[in-house]
Order: structure tokens, then C-alpha cells, then sequence
């Protein structure tokens, strides 16, 4: 039963073509955001070794499995359920309230809404598979997957974009310091929080076998270098990322038919461009002078233009509609050189992530809020947001104390929550693989051998195969000279 829809063979009025069309945009979007997936999965297969791609494969499968019954029972309730008090007249809260456990209660035309979010949700709960691979066993994947769906990451969600959240630029009733944290698309809500969760995991968890240490424990001279297995992969996922992006920030207008919001969408998708193509540029270019500075030899470094590309556009998630588009140039070229130094620090401080996306996700999801609050135009936040507050360079200090305390509050809550929780898992010995597990590769010892075949035929069988055709066809002999 479909309940009291409209006969399908009934005139649509104006309202249910707005409605339709804001559906469509929505849906659309929203696929977009979930076709990142295929796009984490291939990037994370191509940077781990040939050993390990169906381990990364599956885990990658279960993020968006898992992302769906957290996000169903309990996310979208914890993110945005309410009772049916009017917000404007509540105080913020930091949790949702009594509907939509479960979707109870949620109105057949808020499917949309929740589709979209749970894209969001799998993509948050993603980024944190590439940092853990080579080592970390399926269970803990899974019990980390649906926690953080289903709890972690929607209190983020609420915090900052759900009208009765404490830090929300959407809060009417009393947003903090008069604008709440602008947040666009979720450069921290969505990439900081994955990236904080994979920061805290691969503390805990530890690095792979060789990587830092010998087999006797002693420091290496030098970090050993794990080659990617297939870097077609790794540009696939990459361009799969980045087209997926075009429905993650102009999507998040979360409709297309109000005035002013195609030109919101489309300013999106100009800054999104920019920043990506400029944190690519500023990233490759910063390491070739580096390697040309200490070896005397420049290298153009595939992995840095690809991450750099991934660092621009998480730096530009957050403002993406708030900022001109030189500002955007501005902060993918700032995006390169913050991904390069959160990665050698990282290795500095000998905590292993196998395809960089803490520098990718944490660090520039962090810088791309603090951009907010130094380019952001004052007409733009007033376009977006209805409260005319600009960044530094407009004069306005205000939005800086308001990114700050959004950046401080998702590290100090996901560090809060996934650290007992990451330790817990380790003590009970569901964190992390054995030795000899590891060594021998994941898809050996959990999933029955190898992705690829690469047996080739035997050797007695290509001996007989060149017998065959040399009785066949006879010899050939070389002409003797007259």
C-alpha cells in the first residue's frame, strides 16, 4: 500500500514539480557521493600490495554495508532525530531526540534526506580502511564500521549541521557567536572525523611488519617503502574521487529549485574544481623541488599529484560556497604543502598509514575550516547561510573562534570515543592480525588465495607445445651461403 500519494494520473501541481525536481537533484547527488566508494575501494586496492587487494576490497564493501543498518538504526536518529517541539523556540541539544530510530516516524518524502546522509555517513566511516590496511582484522573492521555510523559520527553531524546543534550555522535560536561553525559540505564534520578515527587506529593498532622495524625490533635507518601493486588503480580511484565530489559539495545545497540555490550549486562545483586541480599542481611541484634540492634529481611523484588533488578538495569542502573562486585557488595551492608536511610527519613520528589518508582527510579537513574563517566572502555566508559574516580578510574575526571550536570538538570526541573503543579490540585480540598471517597477505590467510592468478603454464607442457611444432612445421634452417 502506498499510502495517500497522488494518482500518477493526476495533473502535478507547481508544488509537486518543485518537489520532484528537488528529489531528482537530491538523488542524484547522493549517488554521486556513493559512487566515491568505487573510488576509495580502487584507490586503496592499487596502493596496497597484490597480497592484500581482496582484504581492502571487502572491507571497502563493508563500509557501505555497515554504513547502511548503523546509519538506519541508530545514525540519522542520533544526527537529526527531534521531537515535535519547534526548534526555534528550544535550546540546542547534543543529541537528536525521539524519532527515527530506525526510521520511526520519518515521513515518507525525508527518504531522500536520509539517503543522502547515509552516502555521507559510508564515506566518513571509508577513509579509515586504506589507513589500516595490510594488518587489521575483519571483525574489528566491522564493529568499528557500524560504531561510528551509527554513533561517532552522527553527534558530529548534529553538532554542527543539525538545526538544534550547540556549534550549527543553522541553529536560529542561539547559533554561537552569532554564526555557528560553517561547515558546508564537511570538510570537518565528514573528512576530519574519518580522519581522526584513522589517526587514533593506526596509533593504537601499530604499523605493518618492516615498515619502521626490523625483524628484531630495531629501528630501520631508513623506512622501508611499500610499492602500490597497480597504479592504473590508484588514477582510477583518484578521478572516481573527484567526480564523485561534483555530488558531494553542490549537493549539499540539498536542493535545487529555491532562488539563489543553482548559483550556490554552481559556485560549488568552480571552487571544487580549482581547489583540486591546485593542491594536484602545488603538491607535485613542491616535491619535485624538494627531491630535486636533496638528490640533485627531480621526481615527478604520481602519488603526490594524486593526494594532492584529494587534499584540495577536501580543503575546499568546508567553503565551498562561501569562498570566490581565487579564494578556492588559494587554498589548494595551501592544501599541497599542508598534505606533504602532515605525511612526513607522520612518518617522523613512525605511525604507518598505507595510503596517506590521515594528511589527505584529517589534516586538510582541518585546514579547509580554518580557510572558512580567512577567505570566506560575507555576501556569499549571507547567500548560503542568512547571516552576513565574512572571514579575516573581510574584516570579521568572529567565524575564526567558531572553526576552531568545531576543529577542537570532533578531535576531542572521536579521540574521546575510538580510543577506549580501538583499545578494547586490541586487548581482546580482535584488532589485529598474526605475524605470520600478515606476511604470508590477507587474501591468502582470510579469503581462500590470491585476487590474481599469476601461475603460468608448466614447464614440461610449453616443452611439449615447441615439440609439437617443430615435428609439424619441421625445422627452419638458416640458407647457406652460395
Amino acid at each position: 500500500m502506498m499510502g495517500q500519494h497522488r494518482r500518477l494520473d493526476a495533473p502535478a501541481s507547481n508544488a509537486d514539480l518543485t518537489t520532484g525536481l528537488d528529489t531528482f537533484y537530491l538523488l542524484f547527488a547522493g549517488a554521486l557521493v556513493f559512487l566515491m566508494q568505487a573510488g576509495f575501494a580502487m584507490l586503496c586496492a592499487g596502493s596496497v600490495r597484490a597480497k592484500n587487494v581482496k582484504n581492502i576490497m571487502l572491507k571497502n564493501i563493508l563500509d557501505a554495508c555497515g554504513g547502511a543498518v548503523g546509519f538506519y538504526l541508530f545514525g540519522y536518529a542520533v544526527a537529526y532525530g527531534t521531537s515535535d517541539k519547534d526548534y526555534e523556540d528550544a535550546d540546542a541539544t547534543f543529541i537528536g531526540d525521539t524519532n527515527y530510530w530506525a526510521m520511526y516516524n520519518l515521513h515518507d518524502t525525508d527518504y531522500i534526506s536520509w539517503f543522502f546522509q547515509f552516502a555521507f555517513a559510508a564515506t566518513a566511516a571509508t577513509i579509515v580502511a586504506g589507513t589500516v590496511a595490510e594488518r587489521c582484522k575483519m571483525a574489528a573492521y566491522v564493529c568499528y564500521s557500524l560504531f561510528l555510523t551509527a554513533f561517532v559520527y552522527p553527534i558530529v553531524v548534529h553538532t554542527i549541521w543539525d538545526t538544534a546543534g550547540f556549534l550549527s550555522a543553522f541553529n536560529a535560536n542561539d547559533p554561537l557567536l552569532g554564526i555557528g561553525m560553517v561547515d558546508f559540505a564537511g570538510s570537518g564534520v565528514v573528512h576530519m572525523t574519518g580522519g581522526a578515527t584513522a589517526l587514533v587506529a593506526a596509533i593504537i593498532l601499530g604499523p605493518r611488519t618492516g615498515r619502521f622495524y626490523d625483524s628484531d625490533g630495531n629501528p630501520l635507518d631508513e623506512p622501508a617503502e611499500f610499492q602500490p601493486h597497480s597504479v592504473a588503480l590508484q588514477v582510477l580511484g583518484t578521478f572516481i574521487l573527484w567526480f564523485g565530489w561534483y555530488g558531494f559539495n553542490p549537493g549539499s545545497t540539498l536542493a535545487i529549485s529555491p532562488n539563489g540555490y543553482p548559483e550556490i550549486a554552481a559556485l560549488c562545483a568552480v571552487t571544487t574544481t580549482l581547489a583540486a586541480a591546485c593542491g594536484c599542481v602545488s603538491a607535485l611541484v613542491i616535491n619535485y623541488l624538494v627531491t630535486l634540492g636533496g638528490t640533485g634529481e627531480g621526481v615527478y611523484d604520481l602519488t603526490m599529484a594524486m593526494n594532492g588533488a584529494l587534499s584540495g578538495l577536501v580543503g575546499i569542502t568546508a567553503g565551498c560556497s562561501t569562498v570566490q573562486p581565487w579564494a578556492a585557488v588559494c587554498i589548494g595551492l595551501i592544501a599541497g604543502p599542508v598534505y606533504i608536511g602532515a605525511s612526513k610527519t607522520l612518518v617522523s613520528l613512525k605511525i604507518d598509514d598505507a595510503v596517506d589518508a590521515i594528511p589527505v582527510h584529517f589534516a586538510n579537513g582541518a585546514w579547509g575550516c580554518i580557510a572558512v574563517a580567512i577567505f570566506a566572502d560575507p555576501e556569499l555566508v549571507e547567500a548560503a547561510y542568512g547571516t552576513k559574516t565574512g572571514g579575516i580578510l573581510y574584516g570579521d574575526v568572529d567565524l575564526l573562534g567558531c572553526e576552531f571550536a568545531g576543529v577542537f570538538f570532533i578531535i576531542g570526541w572521536v579521540a574521546m570515543l575510538m580510543t577506549p573503543f580501538f583499545i578494547v579490540l586490541k586487548t581482546i585480540g580482535w584488532f589485529r592480525v598474526d605475524a605470520l598471517e600478515e606476511e604470508v597477505g590477507l587474501d591468502i590467510s582470510h579469503h581462500g588465495g590470491a585476487a590474481y592468478d599469476l601461475t603460468g603454464p608448466r614447464k614440461e607442457d610449453v616443452e611439449e607445445l615447441v615439440a609439437q611444432r617443430s615435428t609439424k612445421h619441421g625445422k627452419v634452417e638458416a640458407p647457406s651461403e652460395a
